[in-house]
């Protein structure tokens, strides 16, 4: 779904080159983690004093898509974004951002287009890694824009929740499962391009209200579906906080912070925004929301 122009459909685009829309499916067995566990070790964070050398790593909830100032037009990067914020506050003695919208985890070690693979930015004295992926590999602009679209013909059910799940399978809880391994190898080539990183693993905002009330006014989602939208977000951060954990990495909890302030509230609550304005691409943070995302790294980061 593109975000190019002014739309009351929600532009839904974790995706950055124009023409293609974003990705937004649990993870391993407890025993399979477990055994992962034991043999990654973990990672410490710089010592104290030492200078930041940051690089930041993701897609365009990363990259800041549709926030004024743009930097980089083509991946949808902002001067406003959460590791801009985050350098700044950290005083990193250099900084490299490579987030670019529409990246998935194969944009990891793999070109995107013209874009050189985002891991071609880390260097064996780099101390500080953020990365913010796993939406794009679930497609979840098609999983919104089929969403929106059976709103229009049953508005009161959760007929998207139903053509996911249709005889008893579970798509997106499957894409999420499938996307876990891919995550798995990325953190293991930060580790093993930039040995003493700390890693920091991103997760998403709340874009639905947490409670599964509906708005339909703002966003044309079926009654029922905002509650399903709210829990497959919730499952692939879950899938994110374990696969960090056992990759020697942190992971970062932006959804709790960012509840009360979803789609569904009003413009100056709200850090995700419904459609493209002024503030920001559709149904993704606005400023407030990277913001929000840089306070809670810089938490992390004991900051």
């Amino acid at each position: 779904m593109s975000v190019s122009g002014r739309s009351t459909t929600p532009a839904l685009r974790v995706t950055g080159h124009p023409a293609r829309a974003p990705r937004l499916a649990l993870a391993a067995a407890a025993a399979a983690a477990l055994l992962a566990a034991a043999a990654t070790p973990g990672v410490a964070a710089p010592a104290s004093g030492e200078p930041v050398r940051y690089v930041a790593l993701g897609d365009s909830y990363s990259s800041g898509l549709g926030i004024p100032q743009q930097t980089d037009t083509g991946c949808g990067r902002s001067d406003r974004n959460y590791p801009s914020l985050v350098a700044a506050a950290v005083g990193a003695a250099s900084f490299t951002d490579v987030t670019c919208a529409g990246a998935d985890t194969t944009h990891m070690a793999g070109p995107q287009d013209a874009v050189a693979p985002q891991l071609d930015a880390l260097r064996p004295d780099t101390t500080l890694v953020t990365l913010g992926i796993g939406g794009n590999d679930l497609d979840l602009a098609g999983v919104i824009t089929r969403c929106v679209l059976v709103g229009y013909l049953a508005p009161h059910g959760s007929p998207c929740k139903t053509s996911f799940t249709l005889f008893g399978t579970d798509e997106i809880g499957s894409r999420i499962n499938a996307t876990a391994p891919k995550l798995d190898a990325v953190l293991d080539a930060i580790h093993a391009r930039s040995p003493q990183a700390r890693v920091l693993v991103v997760g998403y905002p709340s874009l639905m209200p947490d409670d599964g009330s509906a708005c339909r006014a703002t966003v044309p989602l079926a009654e029922g579906d905002f509650g399903w939208v709210r829990d497959k977000e919730k499952q692939l951060d879950a899938m994110l906080a374990q696969r960090a954990g056992t990759r020697g990495a942190d992971y970062v909890d932006t959804y709790g912070p960012s509840v009360g302030h979803d789609a569904c509230q009003a413009a100056g609550v709200r850090w995700i925004e419904p459609a493209d304005s002024a503030e920001g691409a559709g149904f993704h943070p606005n400023a407030s929301g990277h913001r929000s995302t840089a306070d809670a790294v810089l938490a992390a980061l004991g900051h």
